[in-house]
């Protein structure tokens, strides 16, 4: 593993313990020796997990595309800053970057890259580790969400389980360093995937 990519909001937070898990998130990926991924803002949970690898001597290289460089909030202090032309190249290039997908928390736009990563995954277009950074419980309810698709037949077990959610870092590290993937069939129905073919 060389490199982290981790989706976070654009905002901080209405709570100090979302700031200061995002800056013990970045420092611990610079203590690991591992290049941070992001996507190249200077502002919210983005800016600070990036200046945090940064001051502790890591590598941050940002993702942007060119309209949010044009709204002046690209961080511009990074070890490198890559300016693309959309959000979905955003996402290609993020992914060809790093070797695991970490979530703190954040809105629509983390959820959101956070979910098309699961999804690759899902379909084999990638076998990269995911993880939702807990901070106060904030990713309870998603995961409650999530273990209802697993109920209602929306989403194989074996998938859910292939998705890590705590709070810990000793314990986010090791699980990604250890990490093997699944390899459950996305249809759970075998006669309903026959007759989509």
């Amino acid at each position: 593993m060389r490199a982290i990519c981790v989706y976070c909001g654009s905002n901080a937070g209405n709570k100090p313990v979302y700031a200061e898990r995002a800056m013990a998130l970045g420092q611990r990926i610079a203590m690991e020796k591992l290049a941070l991924v992001y996507g190249g803002g200077n502002v919210g949970l983005m800016g600070i997990v990036a200046d945090a690898v940064l001051e502790a001597g890591g590598e941050a290289i940002g993702v942007i595309p060119e309209q949010l460089v044009n709204w002046e909030v690209a961080h511009r202090g990074l070890s490198r800053l890559e300016i693309v032309g959309s959000m979905h190249e955003r996402k290609a290039r993020m992914f060809d970057l790093a070797d695991a997908f970490v979530a703190l928390p954040g809105g629509f736009g983390t959820l959101d890259e956070m979910f098309e990563m699961l999804t690759w995954r899902q379909l084999g277009l990638g076998q990269k580790p995911c993880a939702f950074l807990d901070v106060d419980g904030f990713y309870a309810p998603l995961m409650s969400m999530i273990d209802r698709m697993v109920e209602e037949r929306f989403l194989h077990p074996d998938q859910r389980s292939d998705l890590w959610h705590g709070a810990d870092l000793d314990a986010l590290f090791a699980w990604m360093r250890d990490y093997s993937p699944a390899h459950a069939d996305k249809w759970m129905d075998e006669k309903r995937r026959k007759d989509l073919r």
